[in-house]
């Protein structure tokens, strides 16, 4: 099946994803990743709320235009932003699935993903983002410097049939763990 993401986002991490690779790759819990290098690990909510997702997120969770809830947070390892989760359901399975998702606060929610042994993943979906991509300014809101770019990898996790997508960023701190 193709769907409209496909042309941005890859199978596989570009060459020139250097020493973002092995984070790119990983098929782990980031969350899990990140603490196990890390000891003050915190998770920062800075938006949760219906916003109207991509037209590529729309057509992979299967929402509407204002169908969605998007959550977004920072991952800080100390004072260090280290990744931008950006996450988008739609707003009918927070009375389903998902309806946890709402009280996560500032708990992980990939920890939440790894922790629930029914919950799915599908294959690992990368990009690199520039300055001209919405995510890529969300994503350097908290930091102090912007870089020429960024890599991200995304995923689709279903619990009883109903997705949600969840988009990492990874952000230049991430290379000091």
């Amino acid at each position: 099946m193709t769907i409209p993401s496909d042309r941005y986002w890859h199978r596989r991490p570009a060459a020139g994803a250097g020493r973002y690779h092995r984070w790119l790759i990983d098929h782990g819990s980031l969350t899990s990743r990140i603490q196990s290098r890390c000891a003050a690990f915190r998770v920062k909510l800075v938006f949760q709320g219906p916003r109207r997702a991509t037209r590529d997120e729309r057509f992979l969770v299967g929402a509407r235009a204002r169908g969605t809830l998007v959550r977004e947070v920072y991952l800080y390892c100390g004072k260090t932003p280290v990744v931008f989760a950006h996450s988008v359901v739609r707003r009918r399975d927070l009375r389903g699935a998902w309806r946890g998702l709402v009280r996560l606060g500032t708990r992980s929610l990939g920890a939440a993903l790894f922790a629930n042994p029914r919950v799915r993943r599908q294959p690992l979906r990368f990009r690199k983002l520039n300055p001209r991509d919405e995510l890529y300014a969300r994503a350097c809101a908290g930091l102090t410097a912007r870089p020429p770019a960024l890599w991200a990898r995304r995923s689709l996790f279903t619990l009883h049939k109903s997705p949600i997508l969840v988009t990492e960023v990874f952000l230049p701190g991430i290379l000091t763990l």
